[in-house]
């Protein structure tokens, strides 16, 4: 497998999650701006859509969409429990999880890495934002992970679009549960791995 990333960008859910699946990859930076692999390839030939993440497949199949990619990689693996069983309600609970991070949060953030952007449409994102997260704290309140006691390939989505409130200066330490949330999964072995692999650390 291959693994098309921009350092820091929303791929890096996806290469957590290849870290914690101890899965055999690759990895492959992609200017997003040129639309160019680090190899030189078309990066229009291998996602139409021109954005990261995508998976190569060794059969040369390629998923796109964080929440498409992690659940995929997830059910290769499913000893590892990164994802509840296909049909549960825990799955259920899970996508609800990456539906919500991918369309409320993330999508938030988008906004504030467009120099085009209006000020007043900056500030309407960012107090969405902070609704957001304070959801996002009250349910984490008591609890280790987004699905409780177990790290899931939602907490790999979460903590990647937590990151970027530091570009904001957005304090995520109002809230207690989410501040000491992300310090818990900073601290992976897994998480530490993918970070250091692309600059982050």
């Amino acid at each position: 497998m291959k693994l098309f990333l921009k350092p820091g960008a929303c791929s890096l859910s996806s290469h957590i999650v290849l870290e914690e699946a101890g899965l055999q990859y690759e990895t492959e930076t992609v200017d997003l701006q040129k639309k160019v692999t680090a190899s030189g390839q078309d990066y229009w030939k291998i996602n139409p859509k021109g954005y990261v993440p995508a998976l190569q497949l060794d059969n040369g199949d390629v998923i796109t969409e964080v929440p498409a990619i992690v659940q995929y990689l997830a059910d290769q693996v499913p000893a590892r429990k990164l994802a509840p069983a296909n049909g549960s309600m825990e799955r259920y609970t899970l996508q609800g999880w990456l539906t919500f991070i991918g369309t409320e949060i993330h999508k938030n953030f988008s906004p504030f890495f467009n120099p085009a952007t209006p000020a007043e449409w900056k500030s309407m994102c960012r107090a969405i934002l902070e609704r957001r997260f304070g959801h996002v704290a009250d349910q984490l309140a008591g609890r280790d992970y987004l699905m409780g006691a177990d790290f899931s390939v939602a907490d790999a989505y979460l903590f990647t679009v937590m990151s970027w409130a530091k570009y904001i200066e957005l304090d995520l330490s109002q809230w207690p549960s989410l501040a000491a949330y992300q310090a818990r999964v900073a601290a992976r072995p897994a998480v530490v791995a993918a970070m250091k692999a692309e600059g982050l650390l």
